[in-house]
C-alpha cells in the first residue's frame, strides 16, 4: 500500500513509519523537520517537508498517487493546544486535499477520553479519574473533538484509534479493541501497538466510519 504518515516525526508517527516499512508498505513521511525523523533511510520511505499543514496545494502535492493516509497529529501539551490547536485544523485541510487528490482512506489517532464511559470503569474512574483528566486537558481534547468531528462531515473513509495513556514499551500486538466504546478497563498502551491500530484498520473496511477504542 502507498500511505502517506503525518505526525511521523512524534512518539506513534515514527513506529507508524517504521512498522509500514517493515509491512512493505511504501511511505510518505510528512515532516517540518527531516532531521526529527528517526527512522533509517530507505529505498521505499520518501521524506517531504510540509511546514504549513494549511496549505492545500502542498497537501495534494504529498498525496497524489497515495492509496491511504495514518494522522499521528496531535498537541502535546494543553497549553500548545490552547494556543495552536493542531489536530482540528490540520485534518480539515487533509481531507479537504485528500478529496483534491482522490484518496479516500483515513485512520487518525485521538484520545479515549472523548469515547464513552464504560461501567467496568468503576465509580472512582468515572467520576473522579475522567473528569478531571478532562479538565487538565480540556484544550487538548478540544482540538481533538474538532478533529473527529471534521473526519465525520467529510467523505472520507475514516477511522479514528481512541487510545488511553500512552507508554513507551515494546510493539506486543496483543492489546484489545473495542468498537465505539472504550476498552473495559483500559488504563495504558504501548505508543507501537497504537500505529500498529492504525495501520492494521487502513484494510479492514468494517472499521471505516468508527472509533476503536484500543488498550492493553
Amino acid at each position: 500500500m502507498k500511505l502517506t504518515v503525518f505526525g511521523a516525526t512524534g512518539g506513534i508517527g515514527h513506529e507508524v513509519v517504521r512498522q509500514a516499512l517493515e509491512a512493505g508498505h511504501e511511505v510518505t513521511a510528512v515532516v517540518r523537520d527531516p532531521a526529527r525523523l528517526d527512522v533509517p533511510a530507505h529505498d521505499r520511505l520518501r521524506v517531504a517537508v510540509v511546514r504549513d499543514l494549511s496549505d492545500e496545494d502542498e497537501l495534494v502535492r504529498v498525496l497524489e498517487g497515495r492509496e491511504a493516509v495514518v494522522s499521528a497529529l496531535g498537541p502535546v501539551s494543553n497549553k500548545q493546544a490552547r494556543l495552536t490547536p493542531i489536530a482540528g485544523p490540520a485534518l480539515r485541510s487533509i481531507v479537504s486535499a485528500m478529496d483534491r487528490a482522490g484518496v479516500s482512506r483515513l485512520s487518525a489517532v485521538s484520545a479515549a477520553p472523548l469515547g464513552p464511559e464504560s461501567p467496568e470503569d468503576g465509580a472512582l474512574t468515572r467520576v473522579l479519574v475522567y473528569p478531571l483528566l478532562r479538565r487538565a486537558l480540556r484544550d487538548v481534547y478540544a482540538d481533538l473533538t474538532v478533529m473527529e468531528a471534521v473526519l465525520a462531515a467529510s467523505r472520507t473513509q475514516w477511522t479514528v484509534i481512541r487510545p488511553p495513556r500512552l507508554l513507551d514499551r515494546p510493539y506486543t500486538g496483543t492489546y484489545r479493541r473495542a468498537v465505539d466504546a472504550n476498552v473495559p478497563g483500559g488504563k495504558v498502551i504501548a505508543r507501537a501497538d497504537v500505529a500498529d491500530a492504525l495501520l492494521t484498520t487502513l484494510s479492514d473496511p468494517s472499521t471505516s466510519g468508527h472509533a476503536i477504542g484500543v488498550a492493553a
